[in-house]
């Protein structure tokens, strides 16, 4: 069984100049699939006020088991397919994040 401390990450990316529509609607449709997973606490998705086409993504899972799950959701891989064309990035930034109180 693993840990029960919640696993938290903070996911970044940019969207590339003419793709913003695009991912604002491939993010909406994500965001409500990932928010029905049993161990899913948060997903919360902003853009930058100063650089509106930068994401920042916040996420929460139960523990590990629930992020395993999410990794291995049928959606994951064809979100991530279609996002990646669209960012500047090779792919999402991913940051672990661990509480300090």
């Amino acid at each position: 069984m693993s840990h029960t401390v919640n696993k938290t990450l903070l996911a970044e990316f940019t969207v590339r100049e003419g793709a913003e529509d695009e991912v604002a609607r491939l993010i909406v449709e994500y965001a409500k699939k990932v928010r029905e997973e049993e161990g899913n606490l948060a997903f919360d998705v902003y853009t930058r006020s100063a650089a509106p086409r930068a994401y920042w993504i916040f996420e929460a899972y139960r523990d590990e088991d629930a992020f395993q799950a999410h990794l291995k959701a049928p959606y994951g891989g064809p979100f991530n397919a279609a996002l990646v064309p669209l960012i500047e990035e090779d792919a999402s930034v991913l940051t672990f994040l661990d509480p300090v109180i």
